[in-house]
This record gives structure tokens, C-alpha cells and sequence, in this order.
């Protein structure tokens, strides 16, 4: 029997994941490495929120703290802080789509024929079927498919893409995702919405499972893919060429038309399901009876895309590969467990405390770093800055980009100092708001600053790997940092937040600007804000943090999906209505929009 145990023990060890266990209080360019390279393995898959290799690699960071020494500050007294978040969609038991063409009814097959949309609403609709073009209405390009066509209450075909096709220079390329073509139509009186392959396409784009965009609210219509095929069957009841449309069409010349004996009976039934993941919390607590009450937390993303999905730069030939984020963000999660180590054996030098935080969620719109400020494991009041880590593994020619400088007029002349050493070429940059964690700290007035080392061709693609990572470059880098927090914790400095600054860099396009943060992990329908930028459009119109915005110009805003493109279709200088809850009021408000 002792034999036994010993054998399976044996195997056990053999089978467990190799983590690194060469580990020194020294921060090294091999252990960097090293990290890198277990989290950016094949076998992590990409680490997706709450997928296997997601959670594989919170166990590898988890584990990395307690041989570090720190304590565990999460739940229950362990490295994790749980959350849950919307992800999965699946389909129902009661989905279908008929078809009644001439008088004749056809049930499409599921998979095959049709597929329902992930953001579909739930419900029955019916009705005459009219071909609304791509279903654009775009004022500043002087297109609208829908001008000369009333679709009030009946069911919309609509073509996928735009007359440019999808590209990125188009005047249409923010009018051609599936999502705000599904809200033009709900906002013309569509009761439901079919999409179809373009017609001048060279082939088919299967149907497929519905879409995953990780909100809970839906688009307010019914919503179906559809085969090219059967859009061509619908079309040829009109007499029109399917070939003579896509050539009207594809000329920028709106084309759209009644179908008279075509119908369409569509149920949808979508079941999002939660899926929990974790944030990986350690802590180092500071020597210092009084300033050891406070916390310095340092931060970085360990989920990355998976096998990439609607969230991949690789094309369609890509996608259903392993994105491995070497860069984004096991660079960052890297250094987090390198900065981690290095500090557990300085303690007794450091006043302030640490907060190591490895975010989850980041990829899905900052869920990670959002539920930790709505639950923090040391009160935000006594939190004095956040340094966040994010796509750090690619110094090129030793520069080194710090967003966030304008949260604290402070950060200049410690990062200077800090850099005396490894002597990096600095950019810095005022705004704190952008697409990582620091931004959610921003808007509790906590001077927060982000390290990056770029973009590159590589950035959400399966060539993410570790093989083009700069560990000598990372090593220098964390010189930088570590000295930073050395600072910070030593005490001697206080930041002061900066109200003023720290405003968002122009979002890639958007034209128009209010100044609203919106809150990415609310489950209500709506826009809930997480914050309100100073001196803006928002704040002028008495917008607060906790509001949740319901219409704009007219239009029903159910998510951030519908606040976008009703935002963009805004004219600056032009006074508009705005709704809002704010508790159990329902309140309007007047907001002139600006220029970005």
C-alpha cells in the first residue's frame, strides 16, 4: 500500500505543471523569460477568461506569489478574487425560421440554413419581408438604404459589410458590423432583421454560432444569419437580378425595395450563460505602523483572446488558432511575478504596502480591474497610485511609452529619476484613459499610470509568441519600475491627483465626444457610467458617475453597442436630449456634443 501511495505521488509531480522553480530576489531577464514562455504556452490556449488555460495560468501566478512569500489578500483567505461575467451564448430549445414564399412555407434548417445572432432578443416576429440594401444610414456620406422604404413592422433583409466591402478608409466601415445595422433597423420599426452574404461576394460565409460579445443586453430585435442562397430565393419573388442590385449598390446608389409574396416567421431563443474567472491578488505589507496602512498596487492583465474569435488582427485564416499573447500579456503578468518576488524580500524597506494584481477580463472590456474597484481588498481611500504593466515585451531602439502623466503632476519627476539607471527613451502621455486597467483607477481619483512598448504586426495574432520578446529589454525596464515603487513606497512622496488631465486619447473612429466612462461590467440595461470627465460635455450637462444613460437623440440606448453609434451620428455644437436613470428617477438632460 505504501508503495502504491508512493507511485501515484510520482505521477502526480511528473503530471503537474512545470512551473518555474529557479526563482531568486534578483529580477532576471532568464525568469522573465521563463515566465513568458510557460504563459504564452500552446497548451494555455490563449488564456480566454474562465477557459481551462485561463485558469491554468491564475494557478501558475497563484502559485508564483505563495512561493514568493506574499499573503494572500483575496477570498477567503486565498490568492483569487472570484467574479462572474456574461459569456457563453448557446442556443435554446426553441429557435426557428419559416420562410413563406408565393403562399408556399419552407423551415429552414438550423446550422445549415440559418443561424441566430448572439445579441438576437428573444420573442416571435412575423411579417412582409423588404430588402433594405446594407441597411446603412449614413448622413455624412449621403447614403441611406432606408430613405425611400417604410419597414415598420416587417422583417428586414440586409446585406453584410457595405458598398466599400470592409474597408478601413470607407466613410461606411462604422456603419458595417452586424450589431449597428440591427439597431438602424430596430430604430426604423423592423420587427426583425435577416443578414446575407453580399451578393457580389465570391462565396459563401457559413452560418455560424452566434456571435460572443460579452454583454448582457441584447439588441432589442430578432436577428438571423441566412444563407446567400436563400436570400437569393427570397430576392428573385421582386424580379430584381441579384447581380444588377450588388453592381446599384456597390456604386453607392441605395437600392433598396418592397418583395411582394414574401414573408417571414422567425422565434429566437439565446441563453447567455455567466462564466466565473478570478483576479490573483498578493500582498506585501509595509513596515511602517501609519504609512503602512496604505497601498501602492501594481497591475497586469493575464487573459488574452484564446483562439482569437471576432477579437483577432489575423484575418479569417487565422482565427481558431491559439493566440498565445506573448506581448498581451504575459509580458506584464511577467514582470508583475518578477516585481512581486523582488519585493517580498525587500519588505522591511518598504513603508507603504503592495498590491500585486493580475487582472482577468482585461480583453473583454476591463472586467477584471472594474469589479476590483466596486470591491476592493483595501479600501480605494487608502490606495496612494496604481502602476499598470500592459504589452511591456517589445522595447524597441529602448523606447518606452508611460501613458497617465496627467493623473498626477508628480509621476514626471519620479519616473526621471527612476530612469537614471536603465536610461530609456521616454514618451510620455498625459491621458490615463485607454483600452487597460489604469483607466478604471483614473476615474476614482487615483493617480494611475500605464508602461508600454508599442504596437506591432504581431498584436492580436497567433505570431505573439515568445520568441519575440525582449527579456534584456524587460530586465531594464523593471530597473525602471522597481525604482519607481522603491519611491512610492518609500513614503517620501505623496501624488496628488490631478482632476483636470488625464483625458482619453482620440478612440480610433469616433468624431464626436462627450466625455463619459462607461461601465463596462454593468449588468443593467442601458449605460451605466463609472465616471465623468472633467471640464467636458458630460460634466456641463450634469452627468454623474452611477447614472445609467437609457436614450440619446431620440434613440433607445440599450448597451454600449447603440451609445456608439447613436454618439457618432451626433453633430458637435448641436443641442441634444439625453435620458437617464439616477436611482429610481428618471431624468432628461440637454448635452451639446464637441469635436474629438
Amino acid at each position: 500500500m505504501q508503495r502504491l501511495f508512493y507511485f501515484i505521488l510520482l505521477i502526480l509531480i511528473i503530471l503537474s505543471p512545470s512551473y518555474a522553480d529557479d526563482s531568486s530576489p534578483s529580477i532576471t531577464e532568464e525568469e522573465i523569460l521563463g515566465h513568458i514562455k510557460y504563459l504564452a504556452s500552446d497548451r494555455l490556449e490563449g488564456r480566454s477568461p474562465g477557459s481551462p488555460g485561463g485558469e491554468e495560468a491564475a494557478r501558475y501566478i497563484a502559485a508564483e506569489f505563495e512561493k514568493a512569500g506574499l499573503s494572500p489578500p483575496g477570498d477567503s483567505g486565498t490568492y483569487y478574487q472570484k467574479f462572474t461575467f456574461p459569456g457563453e451564448v448557446v442556443l435554446g430549445q426553441s429557435n426557428s425560421l419559416s420562410l413563406i414564399l408565393n403562399g408556399e412555407g419552407t423551415d429552414l434548417e438550423l446550422g445549415k440554413d440559418y443561424y441566430p445572432l448572439g445579441f438576437s432578443e428573444n420573442g416571435y416576429a412575423s411579417g412582409e419581408i423588404v430588402f433594405a440594401g446594407y441597411g446603412i444610414t449614413a448622413p455624412e456620406a449621403g447614403y441611406d438604404d432606408y430613405s425611400a422604404l417604410d419597414v415598420n413592422g416587417k422583417v428586414v433583409l440586409v446585406l453584410r459589410y457595405s458598398p466599400d466591402g470592409l474597408r478601413y478608409d470607407s466613410p461606411f466601415f462604422n456603419y458595417s458590423t452586424l450589431r449597428y445595422k440591427a439597431l438602424n433597423a430596430r430604430e426604423h420599426g423592423a420587427a426583425a432583421a435577416l443578414f446575407a452574404t453580399s451578393f457580389s461576394g465570391d462565396g459563401e460565409e457559413a452560418v455560424r454560432h452566434p456571435s460572443l460579445d460579452y454583454l448582457p443586453s441584447d439588441s432589442g430585435i430578432q436577428a438571423a444569419v441566412i444563407t446567400k442562397d436563400k436570400a437569393g430565393e427570397i430576392l428573385s419573388l421582386s424580379g430584381r437580378n441579384p447581380d444588377e442590385v450588388a453592381k446599384n449598390l456597390s456604386g453607392r446608389k441605395p437600392d433598396s425595395f418592397s418583395i411582394p409574396g414574401a414573408r417571414a416567421v422567425i422565434r429566437t431563443d439565446i441563453v447567455q450563460k455567466n462564466i466565473e474567472t478570478v483576479n490573483v491578488l498578493g500582498f506585501v505589507g509595509g513596515s511602517d505602523p501609519s504609512l503602512g496602512k496604505e497601498v501602492v498596487i501594481v497591475g497586469a492583465h493575464y487573459d488574452h483572446i484564446g483562439r482569437g474569435g471576432g477579437n483577432s488582427m489575423a484575418g479569417p485564416a487565422g482565427r481558431g488558432e491559439v493566440h498565445n499573447g506573448a506581448d498581451d500579456n504575459a509580458s506584464g503578468v511577467a514582470a508583475l511575478i518578477e516585481l512581486a518576488e523582488y519585493f517580498s524580500h525587500q519588505r522591511e524597506e518598504l513603508d507603504r504596502s503592495l498590491l500585486f494584481i493580475a487582472f482577468s477580463g482585461e480583453e473583454i472590456g476591463l472586467l477584471g480591474s472594474t469589479y476590483y474597484i466596486k470591491h476592493p481588498a483595501i479600501p480605494l481611500d487608502r490606495t496612494v497610485a496604481m502602476i499598470n504593466m500592459d504589452m511591456i515585451g517589445r522595447l524597441r531602439d529602448d523606447n518606452l511609452i508611460v501613458f497617465g502623466l496627467g493623473s498626477s503632476r508628480g509621476w514626471k519627476r519620479l519616473i526621471l529619476a527612476a530612469n537614471r539607471g536603465p536610461d530609456l527613451n521616454l514618451s510620455f502621455q498625459d491621458f490615463a484613459f485607454g483600452p487597460s486597467d489604469q483607466s478604471v483607477f483614473y476615474t476614482r481619483e487615483i493617480p494611475a499610470v500605464q508602461f508600454f512598448t508599442g504596437l506591432h504586426e504581431d498584436y492580436h495574432t497567433p505570431q505573439d509568441d515568445w520568441e519575440m520578446i525582449n527579456s534584456s529589454g524587460e530586465e531594464r525596464l523593471l530597473e525602471l519600475v522597481s525604482g519607481l515603487i522603491e519611491e512610492l513606497t518609500s513614503g517620501r512622496d505623496n501624488l496628488v491627483f490631478d482632476k483636470g488631465s488625464g483625458q482619453a486619447a482620440n478612440v480610433a473612429g469616433l468624431k464626436i465626444y462627450l466625455g463619459t466612462v462607461p461601465d463596462y461590467s454593468s449588468r443593467a440595461s442601458g449605460v451605466r457610467l463609472a465616471g465623468v470627465r472633467e471640464g467636458s460635455p458630460a460634466s456641463a450637462a450634469g452627468l454623474r458617475a452611477g447614472d445609467t444613460i437609457i436614450e440619446l437623440d431620440g434613440k433607445e440606448i440599450r448597451n454600449i453597442y447603440d451609445y456608439s453609434y447613436t454618439l457618432n451620428a451626433l453633430n458637435a455644437g448641436d443641442s441634444t436630449e439625453l435620458k437617464i436613470i439616477r436611482g429610481e428617477e428618471k431624468i432628461t438632460l440637454e448635452i451639446i456634443p464637441k469635436h474629438r
